[in-house]
């Protein structure tokens, strides 16, 4: 993210010299003006200008052009001869009045500017960017939030290397936009101190079961309202293969050989549901060299056309490793497929979206 800056209440985003384009159409007028005919009255361009000028830049530069063009309708040399007094006081408050808006816009943009700094330092604190490589896996990450404006929502996804492997999360709360932020510090927290203490993946799906639980309040036997579907993925450190455990999210695609397959491990229940007991059993499948597993949110299948069909990830996938042809894509290429194709196939993206694909490599980095 990016934003202009105003040091000192003047806008210096603009491209090039653009800031000379007003004084240019000022020397133009009172040229215009000062060899034109008597009937032609260019009064209402001049008081036209700084209210121009106040919407590009800042107070400084508003009132020096205000200043500039009050003098040229008051020195005998360049006032028109049509202009009175009080057309120069018109003019002289409409510039007054372009100064104080000017004013106005700049500071409420350098606190739009102060948000957006604070929004996109929470969204790496919570959500960091993921790594290239995360010890032996290649890695490739997309988020967006649906809610306008936000740099972090309900989806969220994390690769970490512990004693006991590479381990991912990728995840999806209840709901999105801010208000699943807090749940989505506290998943992610949880996961990155589980994944250094428990040796099995399981044991990890019951820690950030037993969070979500704490974080909903929930004591008793009535099911929480405040649930979170995820998939966690392993990678050993002296295997060839994969194991995975879901609870109540969409399954993992696996890239092999230009072809795509869903992994469907034995589902368990969302986190923090608390309809049955959680015993996540995971799912181990074999890894050849270059296969690309890619895990997502619901945000992407859910996704509609004009004419309300979902999304078909699978289809779109398959088709795309078919047209390349040769072995399974990287993981930053197929991220960057999925978004581009998804965005150009539905009408509108409604819901947050999370992307991770993840590529194990032969050697460790």
């Amino acid at each position: 993210m990016s934003w202009p800056a105003f040091p000192g209440g003047t806008h210096t985003a603009l491209p090039g010299r653009l800031w000379l384009l007003p004084w240019s159409i000022l020397v133009a007028l009172a040229g215009i003006q000062m060899v034109a005919p008597g009937w032609v009255q260019l009064a209402f361009v001049f008081a036209a200008l700084p209210p121009l000028t106040g919407l590009l830049f800042g107070p400084w530069r508003t009132a020096a052009l205000s200043v500039a063009v009050v003098l040229l309708l008051v020195l005998p040399l360049t006032r028109p001869p049509h202009i009175n007094d009080p057309d120069v006081a018109a003019v002289t408050a409409i510039a007054g009045f372009s100064v104080l808006v000017s004013l106005v816009r700049a500071r409420y943009t350098r606190e739009l500017v102060r948000v957006g700094t604070v929004a996109e330092a929470a969204q790496r604190a919570v959500l960091p960017p993921v790594a290239p490589r995360v010890g032996a896996v290649s890695c490739a990450g997309l988020y967006r939030a649906a809610q306008v404006a936000a740099q972090v929502g309900g989806d969220l996804y994390d690769v970490r290397e512990g004693p006991h492997g590479v381990r991912a999360l990728v995840a999806d709360v209840q709901g999105h936009g801010l208000a699943a932020v807090g749940t989505v510090a506290a998943l992610l927290g949880t996961f990155r101190e589980a994944l250094l203490d428990e040796r099995e993946l399981p044991g990890v799906a019951l820690r950030l079961d037993r969070r979500l639980r704490i974080e909903a309040g929930a004591g008793g036997p009535e099911p929480s309202e405040l649930f979170v579907t995820a998939v966690l993925l392993e990678f050993p450190p002296d295997e060839d293969a994969v194991r995975l455990t879901s609870c109540g999210h969409p399954p993992v695609l696996l890239l092999r050989d230009g072809g795509v397959r869903e992994l469907a491990a034995d589902p368990a229940p969302p986190l923090g549901l608390g309809l049955a007991e959680l015993a996540p059993r995971p799912l181990t499948v074999p890894l050849r060299p270059g296969d690309v597993l890619l895990g997502y949110t619901d945000g992407v299948t859910e996704s509609r056309d004009a004419s309300g069909t979902f999304y078909p990830l699978v289809e779109r996938v398959s088709r795309w490793c078919g047209a390349k042809g040769g072995p399974s894509p990287d993981p930053q290429a197929l991220v960057d497929f999925v978004w581009r194709d998804m965005t150009g196939f539905a009408e509108a993206v409604r819901d947050d979206v999370a992307l991770l694909a993840l590529r194990p490599a032969s050697e460790p980095a």
